[in-house]
């Protein structure tokens, strides 16, 4: 991956066409259990970015307090969540406090020292570029760098991408639990941040509600650095939890898309292929129990009978997931919506 050099030359003017005016980013920073690391990740954090927001979630290790004691860059505010929120809920407060403070684009960048600060550029460039409402870094673009990552971490990654694209609709995104995102105010303003998860899920719980504004996401390649902070995320702690939360926002993308917005021949394809599909397996189901129980042959005109909905079926779902595919949303939406404090 590229890195981008001469820190101490840019501006947020580097990052506007000619003739531009420059955006105004602000960097929110949920901080909890990382005052060891959070005055470095401040100090990092180049002279593109106008406003940084310290969000203290209620942290035991008093990082805000740390902050405001220690830290002299005047960009930073610090926010205090007066119970703790999640990580979820710390950006959702800074997420607000940038938009009411004016911010065109809202970078979240944890405050463990992982996400190196001089891909902010990189990262904002898409949206300032109109070209993606949403950017987010992707740890899996150089394959030679993978091998830095903690395997837990790797086969967990993998999982919940799979998962993932099925639930947000996002099919050519990876690496969704990936914090290291940036997103146009606007869009951010139009986001129902009191639904959003609070805790870890929250990032794929807001690629879900983007998909809802058919915002346009993109991923930015990136690596992160592995030192000797240490991780609150567990993932047999939160599968399963995981899981459900995916087949809830699963099902709801497919009704807000397909038959409440929205009624195509795909939303045929599937309520047709899940009709046959169910019926040729619990028929075929029903007709093998009995043969078995009777140790009698099963008719061939009965096997044909399960099998044929059961194949249609399944072509008429594998049809509706192609056309699920190829709907992600292509052209972004901030340059349409309204400004609108949330």
């Amino acid at each position: 991956m590229e890195r981008v050099e001469g820190r101490e030359a840019r501006s947020g003017r580097d990052l506007a066409g000619e003739g531009q005016a420059a955006p105004v980013i602000a960097v929110v920073i949920p901080s909890y259990k990382v005052a060891a690391h959070i005055l470095g990740v401040i100090t990092g954090i180049g002279p593109e970015v106008s406003r940084i927001y310290v969000v203290d979630d209620q942290c035991p290790d008093g990082s805000g307090q740390l902050v405001l004691d220690r830290n002299g860059d005047p960009r930073v505010t610090v926010l205090f969540n007066e119970v703790n929120r999640g990580v979820g809920g710390a950006v959702m407060a800074g997420y607000r406090q940038a938009i009411a403070d004016g911010a065109d684009i809202i970078v979240k960048m944890d405050g463990d020292g992982q996400m190196d600060a001089d891909l902010l550029p990189t990262l904002v460039a898409p949206i300032v570029k109109g070209q993606a409402d949403y950017t987010k870094g992707n740890r899996f673009y150089d394959l030679s760098r993978i091998r830095d990552m903690p395997a837990v971490r790797l086969f967990g990654n993998s999982v919940l991408s799979f998962m993932a694209k099925l639930s947000t609709g996002y099919w050519g995104m990876f690496d969704p639990a990936n914090g290291y995102t940036a997103i146009e105010a606007r869009v951010a303003a139009h986001l129902p941040m009191d639904k959003i998860s609070n805790r870890y899920f929250f990032e794929t719980d807001i690629l879900f509600r983007l998909n809802t504004l058919r915002a346009v996401v993109v991923d930015i390649p990136m690596h992160a650095k592995y030192g000797d902070e240490t991780s609150n995320l567990k993932i047999s702690r939160i599968l399963f939890e995981f899981l459900a939360k995916h087949v809830r926002n699963f099902c709801k993308r497919i009704f807000y898309n397909y038959f409440l917005r929205d009624m195509s021949v795909a939303s045929v394809e599937l309520l047709l292929g899940s009709a046959l599909l169910a019926f040729g397996s619990v028929f075929g189901a029903v007709h093998w129990a009995r043969a078995l129980s009777e140790n009698t042959t099963t008719p061939l005109g009965i096997i044909m009978l399960a099998a044929m909905p059961f194949l249609v079926g399944f072509q008429l779902l594998l049809a509706f997931l192609g056309y699920d595919i190829a709907s992600a949303p292509r052209r972004p939406v901030h340059g349409d919506l309204p400004p609108r404090r949330p």
